[in-house]
């Protein structure tokens, strides 16, 4: 029986709301489903995890929804590694894969079904469909996913009962689940590296969705430039609220919190507030992505001089960073060193900073030494996709310190930020930030950049600004 809610108005339900509630239902069963376009790739993705970990039970949760203000819940994404073996996006649920003397694996889904209507929990349950939306019956999704689906109610007896095969679990995403299963935690981490690195490199299908989450990100960059002015005479959120109506038109949501920083926010690389003043003769730092209905997420960043042209001093600092961006994005190639179209952004920032004098020479030794960290703050990038950092987990030999291989996806975004309160640069340097951010795919013989759709340099800039504003 369904837990009451403690202060609810109604005492119960009668005998004769119950049957009322009960019938007079149509059949809504979905019988025209086929199989989805994703699920012959996540079904080789199964078969490469597969080959990791031969006579090992594999346990994959997609997560649970979050409670927020007593009678609600955050908008529930599923972790990014069930995403990857199946396609779906179902919340509660779980990909199993069952290990086969053969050394391979079956593999089935965890599912929660859709609420009976004999009983009164699709009106009043946890999970009432009636108040939260219908939801895939077991053999829809069978059909979408090409998975055979069991009812996840029975999944921590299943489980506890087990096939006497040594499991691994990917921890955090489900309480119950990991409750009735004896694991090892550093085993498990195994299992979660092995999501992620599986992510690296991106099929066919992935490259498509996130042509279309680039694609939409730079329609949204030029909504934002459309209504600058309207910013001007609001603030920062009117900004991010242009960007998120093209988020949710085109796609699921915002890939990330973006990041609409004006004037002296643009030297905070994570202001999200966006509560702040939009001033002509300042800079607008737009770092933001449209995640697709499939949550693969662009991440793109661009600076904007709000009055349409740069001052010679903003304009001498956005050019230094494009020139940085310039150096690693051609460092980005197959076979190339991960790490060198960072080293490649990085030496030309120093340099600059050198010429600058705002830290000591010569240029390597500054580099060596990080000096030009104080200004340039983070790393050029990171691999991108399912989740704007993605491969998150993936081991140092296979990400950081790995080489580069078509279909590898990564931003390269460099910056220059200068605190309101560093008393080593001029005045008028005092609360600039300048960030470039694009998404490059790694090819054949070099690299696509994906969101070479938006301008880059300073006249680029300010030539598509003055087409565009209102």
């Amino acid at each position: 029986m369904a837990k009451r809610r403690k202060n609810g108005l109604y005492r119960g339900i009668s005998a004769e709301l119950s049957t009322l509630m009960r019938t007079g239902w149509a059949d809504t069963e979905r019988r025209d489903l086929v199989l989805g376009e994703q699920a012959p790739y996540a079904a080789r993705r199964r078969a490469e995890l597969s080959a990791r970990f031969p006579g090992e039970r594999l346990v994959i949760p997609s997560g649970n929804l979050k409670v927020r203000s007593n009678d609600d819940s955050y908008p529930f994404r599923p972790y990014s590694g069930y995403v990857h073996m199946t396609g779906d996006q179902a919340r509660d649920g779980a990909l199993v894969l069952e290990p086969r003397a053969d050394g391979g694996h079956d593999a089935f889904c965890f599912q929660l079904p859709r609420d009976s209507r004999d009983n009164d929990e699709f009106w009043t349950g946890p999970t009432a469909e009636l108040w939260m939306g219908r939801r895939r019956s077991l053999a829809e999704a069978e059909r979408v996913l090409g998975l055979p689906c069991r009812d996840v109610r029975t999944a921590t007896d299943d489980l506890a009962a087990g096939s006497g095969a040594p499991t691994r679990i990917v921890r955090g995403h489900d309480a119950a689940l990991e409750a009735v299963l004896v694991t090892d935690a550093e085993r498990d981490a195994e299992l979660e590296e092995a999501l992620s690195e599986l992510r690296l490199v991106k099929d066919a299908w992935e490259l498509a969705e996130m042509r279309k989450a680039v694609d939409s990100t730079v329609r949204g960059f030029t909504d934002v430039v459309g209504e600058l002015s309207r910013a001007v005479a609001s603030s920062e959120r009117w900004i991010e609220g242009t960007f998120f109506r093209r988020a949710r038109l085109e796609g699921n949501a915002v890939g990330y919190g973006t990041i609409c920083a004006a004037g002296e926010h643009a030297t905070i690389m994570h202001w999200t507030d966006n509560d702040g003043p939009v001033r002509p003769g300042d800079l607008l730092l737009l770092d933001a992505g449209v995640e697709t209905h499939t949550l693969y997420t662009a991440d793109v960043t661009r600076t904007l001089p709000i009055s349409g042209t740069f001052t010679p001093l903003q304009r001498q600092i956005y050019d230094a960073v494009y020139e940085a961006q310039e150096a690693g994005m051609a460092a980005v190639k197959p076979g190339a060193a991960y790490r060198d179209f960072h080293e490649a952004s990085q030496r030309s920032l120093a340099g600059r900073l050198v010429e600058w004098g705002f830290i000591d020479g010569p240029a390597d030794r500054a580099y060596e030494l990080g000096l030009q960290r104080r200004f340039t703050m983070a790393g050029t990038g990171h691999m991108l996709g399912l989740d704007v950092h993605d491969c998150a987990q993936a081991r140092n030999g296979e990400y950081v310190d790995g080489v580069l291989e078509p279909g590898m996806l990564l931003t390269v975004e460099p910056g220059l930020y200068f605190q309101p309160d560093d008393l080593t640069v001029p005045e008028d340097w005092r609360g600039i930030g300048v960030r470039i951010e694009d998404d490059l795919v790694v090819t054949e013989d070099g690299h696509e950049n994906l969101s070479a759709g938006l301008p880059r340099s300073a006249d680029e800039v300010e030539a598509w600004m003055a087409e565009f504003a209102g």
